[in-house]
């Protein structure tokens, strides 16, 4: 669309009616499907056109096409925001008045989207302009806004002006923010002055504008428009209590507030629904607290919930849900603003409390009524501000708010209202996601606010003695229901396949929390525990062989569940401690024999170990039984299973000195001089049985093998009694010999393989590497023996070869990725023996993938282990090993995928070449770890061999593998160009030895990534150019010649020169930062590879700056991008160095530069 008017420009009425015309077709053309391309081209066409503002205002103002006179906002919005740089301050100011003018004059109209983006417009354009005007100016717009909002103009002028600041204070937020282009700090900025400046004076108008409605619609007996603006005020409020305060004045050091003792910001805790805590700090005392705000919403909403309590779904209109957010939004009030006045805050919450509890007691009387057909969001609201307190105060000041105006405590009303939500949850048994679902997490979430923090800490911060009460009812309650809901589901067969899976992984969240209320009363909670348990498993014995036990297995898996969570933590990665409940709760029982989780422990280990009684196991243990009892030993093991001596004296250095007697009989009862061995001993021979008795049973197997082997040789304590074993002899021999443990899913055997290795820790040097030697030298005879048969290739397609090879790679792999100082030897020895059984395993199933990549992963690991242990001469002939893999590899597979073939079988042979690919440069990295870490006695160099020219070569075998589709692959993709990026700057000077082919292509990759969607990759190329340039510029100082002819241009096949790399990455560079899009995290990395890149080619950049200079049409324009980019190479004392200072001139200087120009040069 050509002829807009411009907006300084003489006024064609006629032209503005028929762009309005076209514009009212594009959107109406769009709305019904006909040619929407078309239509799509001519609303872009006015978005992109220069200067169309009076052409949108004159749409705004006379099209009767709501949608049309939606686009002439939106392309207001981008047009400024894109000429922002060179508009005149009274254009900016012209166009903000225009928004917040129409929004007003056209308030009452019914087109409310149009009015919400001219609104967000007005918003996005005060910010973009926001450090530049003055106070005078800011007050002149917010003056309209404030009139409007005080009722002057009638209630829809006050509707709209709420409106327009809840799109200031969105448009303000960074979270919320829209993208300009800008660096972080304009942003911070704007953010900063909102707060400090306007935030708390935009909550006292929406709070005035609130208060002079509410008469009215609480006297009036039915719907009102005064209802639409209270609404719009509440959220406001809300919306500005929700933001993300800074300038609290931060709290005193070491300063005590009870009051947020109990909060937890870290991502350990088990925590499903949102609590955002609001500190807007002392200076928003007077309004949040001292004025009677609080009393006044309680009040209003207390009195419309009596007015409307005939009314089931009152609950859900507008202004009863804004309310109710803002009174839970108060629930998180913190910080300074109470100036450590415990008694004010405290007050603060009763005051709130009182105002909250009719929404959910008595729980029983609410629930019905929900069940009966009333709105549940009232009581949700509720629950969810008890989690609102509960993340601001201690146990004890939680307990003691609801004493005042109830005879029990807060504890004991959260224990009845939860156990009458699962009690409802029970009854509707649902796998859809009903309210007592969601009531139950969010009181779950408040249990867990309230104790986490005790659950973290020591000594004696215990629960008041009736919330210990209310604690210990409220999980028996539970165990309850679990154990029922446990049998009712005993015969229940959907999803029968996914429940095994879901079972413990989806629980552990529930179940996390279900163990923080059962340690807040250990004293009554372990022996119910304890006794449920014996119940069961006597009932078993009882009944075994006589009637169905289905229900009462399944009540046993919950049970185990439920006990493992409560007396051992999961430990993510580190050796949990025996949870600070258990360690102190016991502080008068001395002796082992009667301690509870002694007794609860050693009598589950007791119904285990019966499991390897045969007629025992067929009759009792089922597959899904052994995977809550394997479950439970892995997690219990990891806490008490010889408690390692650091955490031992952890454990008994903490607390009174007469708790230590207690803590002493519980580590010491499973340590290593006592029961530790024999219950060591029973776990590997229970964990034998699941991989030789359950044949078929992957989850199980899985869970053995990931899980409890894992949590086993995790210590190498433990390991030293682990490998005298006589248990786990016989595992190893198993592994090495019989063949039952070869049906186990391979990736099972890869896993074992790698926890027999791992075992070996708890040997000396010479013993863990003949133990290796023996658990793994028949695999490695095997291959070498089959792969030298003359017939080889005519048996080495049939089925049982190809699944035998298979598990043999598995286990090797298992084996290498196990490596350490103690068995490295023994491993290298294993990985050197195979070397030409691998290439020749390599040749004869170069069409069977999957044993391809098994292949590589097994090198891969192997080199990866064993690198940086080998002495010279063994490195070059692991090297050269490598060398001849990838050769062969490449020699079979280059252009493979590029032969004719269906959609899904190219498709399926990237996705095996990618897998394929990303080991081989997984291979390359490793070996260019060498470099970095090298623990051998004596240099590679000693050798002849430079491992950057290795890498390079390899790279230069790989490359023509790597397509530009398969880079599509996200992992390949940042698997190649981290390895590209790490090659490029640390080896520049042996980049250029890549011949002319590998050499493009590195080229061609580099300027894909460079212009890849995916933030890191950029960042990675970028690392990539900043470590050639730098090279080529300080080689070229120094007198030397660098990159070369790369740098200067080669010639072509038809003998025309080519532009040089480095000319060819200014310009690309240049283009991405001046007219594509882009993170602006990306600045930073941008400008440390221009620097040096401007460096190298100084007369291209002169020759660029000046094409740039003479495409502008303005005069003015012209000037400004010539100082523009005079300024970007000589502000900040910038120099011809490229030491650190200089680069972070640049950077200063390059950001500049692009909030200068970067709006006016993308204008088309």
């Amino acid at each position: 669309m050509q002829g807009f008017a411009a907006a300084g420009g003489p006024i064609d009425l006629a032209q503005l009616q028929s762009t309005m015309q076209a514009i009212e077709l594009a959107c109406s053309s769009i709305q019904m499907h006909i040619n929407p391309a078309t239509a799509e081209a001519t609303i872009l066409s006015l978005r992109q056109s220069p200067q169309p503002y009076k052409t949108c205002q004159f749409i705004l103002e006379n099209s009767q096409v709501a949608n049309a006179r939606f686009q002439a906002a939106a392309a207001i919005h981008e047009a400024a925001i894109r000429e922002w740089g060179f508009l005149t301050s009274d254009d900016k100011r012209g166009l903000i008045s225009f928004c917040i003018c129409y929004v007003m004059q056209h308030a009452s109209s019914p087109d409310g989207f149009v009015q919400s983006k001219v609104s967000s417009v007005a918003a996005q354009l005060m910010k973009r302009g926001w450090l530049d005007f003055t106070t005078a100016e800011k007050e002149t717009f917010f003056y309209q806004v404030n009139q409007a909002i005080m009722g002057i103009h009638g209630l829809d002028m006050q509707f709209a002006g709420i409106n327009f600041l809840e799109s200031l204070v969105s448009e303000f937020s960074p979270s919320t923010s829209s993208v300009m282009g800008l660096p972080r700090e304009f942003h911070e900025q704007c953010r900063s002055s909102l707060e400090l400046d306007y935030l708390k004076t935009f909550y006292c108008w929406a709070q005035e504008a609130a208060s002079k409605v509410t008469n009215r619609i609480v006297e009036s007996n039915a719907a009102v428009p005064e209802a639409k603006v209270c609404t719009a005020s509440l959220r406001l409020m809300f919306q500005i209590l929700n933001w993300d305060f800074r300038h609290n004045t931060g709290e005193a050091k070491g300063s005590l507030n009870v009051f947020s003792a109990g909060v937890r910001q870290d991502g350990d805790s088990p925590r499903r629904s949102e609590c955002s805590l609001v500190q807007p700090g002392p200076a928003w005392r007077d309004v949040l607290v001292l004025s009677g705000h609080v009393g006044w919403l309680l009040k209003l909403y207390a009195a419309l919930r009596q007015k409307f309590s005939c009314e089931g779904h009152w609950p859900d209109s507008p202004i009863a849900a804004s309310a109710r957010k803002l009174i839970v939004q108060f629930c998180s009030l913190t910080g300074t603003l109470f100036d450590y006045d415990m008694k004010m805050h405290e007050q603060h919450l009763l005051q709130l409390l009182c105002g909250i509890i009719d929404w959910v007691d008595p729980p029983g009387v609410v629930s019905k009524a929900i069940e009966d057909g009333k709105s549940e969001s009232e009581m949700l609201d509720g629950c969810r501000a008890l989690l609102a307190i509960a993340s601001i105060t201690t146990p004890y000041i939680f307990d003691n708010l609801l004493k005042s105006i109830r005879p029990f405590g807060t504890l004991t009303f959260l224990s009845m209202l939860m156990s009458e939500v699962i009690k409802v949850l029970m009854t509707n048994n649902t796998e859809e996601e009903t309210w007592s679902w969601e009531a139950r997490d969010v009181l779950l979430d408040t249990w867990t606010a309230l104790l986490m923090p005790m659950n973290a800490v020591t000594g004696d911060a215990l629960l008041p003695s009736e919330g210990i009460k209310a604690a210990a009812n409220l999980f028996g309650f539970i165990v309850e229901c679990e154990l029922k809901m446990a049998a009712a589901s005993a015969f229940n067969d959907e999803a029968e396949t996914n429940y095994l899976h879901a079972s413990i992984s989806a629980m552990d969240e529930r179940l996390s929390s279900y163990a923080l209320i059962a340690r807040t009363a250990v004293d009554a909670t372990i022996p119910l525990l304890t006794r449920l348990f014996s119940e069961r498993v006597a009932c078993l014995n009882q009944g075994r062989g006589i009637i169905d036990m289905t229900e009462t297995l399944e009540e046993l898996y919950s049970l185990l569940l439920i006990i493992g969570h409560v007396i051992a933590d999961e430990g993510e990665g580190e050796i949990p401690l025996v949870p600070n409940a258990i360690q102190t709760q016991f502080a008068d029982v001395v002796e082992a024999d009667k301690h509870p989780v002694i007794l609860l422990s050693s009598s589950i280990i007791r119904f285990a170990e019966q499991c390897l009684n045969p007629e025992m196991r067929a009759s009792i243990f089922s597959p899904r039984l052994m995977e809550s009892i394997i479950w439970f030993l892995a997690r219990w093991s990891r806490t008490y299973l010889m408690s390692s001596d650091g955490a031992g004296d952890n454990i008994l250095n903490s607390g009174p000195l007469h708790q230590h007697s207690s803590k002493e009989a519980l580590i010491n009862f499973f340590g290593e001089h006592n029961q530790g061995k024999i219950v060591l001993d029973i776990i590997v021979r229970i964990s034998l049985i699941t991989l030789t008795s359950y044949p078929g049973e992957k989850f199980l197997q899985g869970l053995t093998c990931y899980q409890l082997f894992h949590s086993l040789v995790q210590q190498k304590h433990v390991c030293v009694h682990l490998v005298t074993l006589n248990s786990w002899h016989e595992l190893a021999t198993a592994f090495s010999i019989e063949k039952t443990l070869f049906l186990l899913d391979t990736a099972h055997q890869r896993s074992l393989a790698q926890t027999l290795v791992r075992s070996a820790s708890g040997m000396s040097s010479e013993a863990s590497n003949q133990y290796v030697r023996n658990l793994m030298g028949h695999i490695a005879t095997y291959l070498v023996e089959l792969s030298s048969k003359s017939d080889f290739k005519s048996i080495a397609q049939q089925p049982d070869i190809i699944l035998s090879v298979s598990c043999s790679l598995e286990r090797l792999r298992g084996a290498a990725s196990a490596s350490e100082p103690r068995s490295q030897k023994a491993l290298y020895e294993l990985g050197f023996s195979l070397m030409n059984s691998v290439l020749v395993l390599l040749e004869v199933y170069k069409h069977e993938s999957a044993v391809v990549y098994l292949l590589l992963k097994f090198v891969v690991d192997w080199v990866g282990g064993q690198i940086i242990y080998l002495e010279a001469q063994e490195t070059v002939a692991v090297v050269d090993f490598c060398m001849r893999l990838l050769q062969l590899y490449s020699s079979q597979n280059i252009g493979k995928i590029l032969i004719s073939r269906s959609g899904c079988l190219l498709s399926e042979a990237k996705t095996e070449k990618y897998k394929d690919l990303r080991a081989l440069l997984q291979l390359l990295t490793s070996l260019c770890s060498k470099d970095m870490i090298d623990f051998s006695s004596d240099s590679i160099e000693t050798q002849g061999t430079n491992i950057s020219q290795v890498v390079y070569f390899g790279l230069h075998i790989v490359t023509p593998l790597v397509s530009m589709d398969l880079l599509k692959y996200p992992k390949l993709c940042h698997s190649y160009f981290s390895l590209l990026s790490h090659l490029l700057e640390v080896y520049p000077e042996t980049f250029a030895q890549l011949n002319s082919e590998a050499f493009a292509h590195v080229l061609r990759t580099l300027d894909f990534g460079l212009h890849h969607q995916d933030g890191d990759v950029v960042s990675k190329c970028l690392r990539a150019l900043q470590g050639l340039a730098s090279y080529h510029y300080k080689e070229n100082v120094a007198g030397r010649i660098g990159l070369g002819a790369h740098a200067t241009g080669l010639k072509d096949l038809n003998g025309n020169l080519q532009e040089g790399l480095l000319s060819l990455f200014l310009r690309s560079l240049l283009q991405l930062l001046l007219f594509e899009d882009y993170s602006s995290d990306l600045i930073s990395a941008a400008a440390d590879a221009l620097l040096p890149l401007i460096l190298c080619e100084q007369g291209l950049y002169q020759r660029l700056g000046n094409e740039l200079i003479e495409r502008q049409s303005s005069p003015r324009l012209r000037s400004r991008l010539a100082n523009a980019l005079h300024t970007l190479t000589s502000a900040n004392q910038l120099s011809s160095s490229l030491d650190r200072m200089n680069y972070q001139r640049f950077r200063k200087n390059l950001n500049s530069f692009l909030i200068e120009v970067r709006g006016f040069l993308r204008t088309m």
